[in-house]
């Protein structure tokens, strides 16, 4: 799994394609069991730029986010999974509640969101270090009626 780097290798990965005049995007997840709204988001966010970086939450931060009973599918399966898109370059995991500390320190051309979210909807936390870095945001719509929510939800009624 080459595209999986450590936190600190993608800051270093990073610089270096920045410099070399590439352009990084970022996006954020935990990408529990994949769907189509995910592969279609992904695909949308790595148009943006020259390089994706996909910052996949641990499990113990999708434990703080969606409660203990997630997520299903454990971290390394989930960022193997990731890898294997081709529209991912790579990837890094991360343990906090939210990516912000990683954002930060990646300061990246561009940062993709659901559509559900506007600049100034977004975790304050969140557009300060968007704002601080100039990191430009698009936001990306989501293919409706996909969530992996509603697909824990179908499978538990089966």
């Amino acid at each position: 799994m080459g595209k999986l780097v450590s936190q600190d290798e993608i800051i270093t990965i990073v610089r270096n394609l920045q410099k070399q005049g590439k352009t990084v995007v970022t996006t954020n997840g935990c990408y529990d069991i994949l769907h189509v709204g995910h592969v279609r988001y992904l695909q949308k966010t790595k148009e943006y730029a020259d390089y994706s970086v996909i910052m996949l939450n641990s499990d113990s931060s999708v434990k703080k986010n969606k409660g203990d009973n997630r997520p299903i599918n454990t971290e390394l399966d989930r960022a193997e999974i990731l890898c294997a898109l081709s529209c991912v370059d790579y990837v890094v995991i991360f343990d906090e509640k939210s990516p912000c500390r990683l954002l930060d320190a990646i300061k990246p051309n561009f940062h993709t969101k659901g559509a559900d979210y506007t600049l100034e909807t977004l975790p304050k936390e969140e557009q300060d270090v968007i704002l601080n870095n100039n990191i430009e945001v698009k936001f990306i719509e989501f293919v409706q009626g996909k969530s992996t929510t509603k697909t824990i939800q179908k499978m538990k009624n089966i």
